[in-house]
């Protein structure tokens, strides 16, 4: 085992995958975050400074699957189950059990099978200062402008515009 990317308070004996990348006072809960981990890209996670990733949160990446999460951010409990590209702004704020995928079934990926749904072209966009509230889906087409708020159990795939608020089954805009 590797010991210099073995998490020094982890519980879950395996080390994080050489492809992912935590900043500077950034705080992951576990390795276990990456069971299902699958990306072959060169940096699959890039995690920002002072981010913390909480107990619960799981990347569920296919082999062609990214994300980028930017500084000062919080996510609580997110599952990201795609191939696609995830990106992240600053300051933006991921509530309990927020699902980001690429497929209608949110499963991880299995080895040796081929990649379902994401293709490199797509991507996820949450803006700087977003909030997404708990149990929130992001579908493809989803894209989450700067300072928009999502409300809990909503299922986006709009584009919500920046500082307007979206909530519903499908999401609707509801306020700007």
């Amino acid at each position: 085992m590797d010991q210099r990317r073995q998490l020094p308070h982890d519980w879950f004996p395996r080390p994080l995958p050489n492809n992912v990348e935590i900043g500077e006072s950034s705080w992951l809960y576990s390795s276990f975050a990456f069971l299902h981990y699958r990306s072959q890209r060169e940096c699959g996670v890039r995690i920002g400074r002072n981010t913390g990733i909480y107990n619960g949160t799981f990347f569920d990446l296919d082999i062609d699957g990214q994300i980028t999460v930017g500084d000062y951010c919080t996510l609580v409990g997110a599952i990201f189950s795609t191939n696609a590209r995830v990106s992240i702004g600053d300051y933006t704020f991921i509530a309990h059990e927020v699902t980001i995928a690429d497929h209608y079934a949110a499963v991880p990926p299995e080895p040796g099978k081929p990649p379902r749904g994401g293709h490199q072209n797509d991507e996820f966009r949450i803006g700087q200062g977003a909030w997404i509230g708990a149990r929130a889906i992001l579908l493809p087409g989803a894209r989450i402008g700067d300072g928009a708020i999502v409300g809990a159990a909503a299922v986006v795939n709009i584009e919500v515009p920046p500082f307007a608020t979206a909530v519903g089954n499908p999401a609707r805009i509801c306020g700007h």
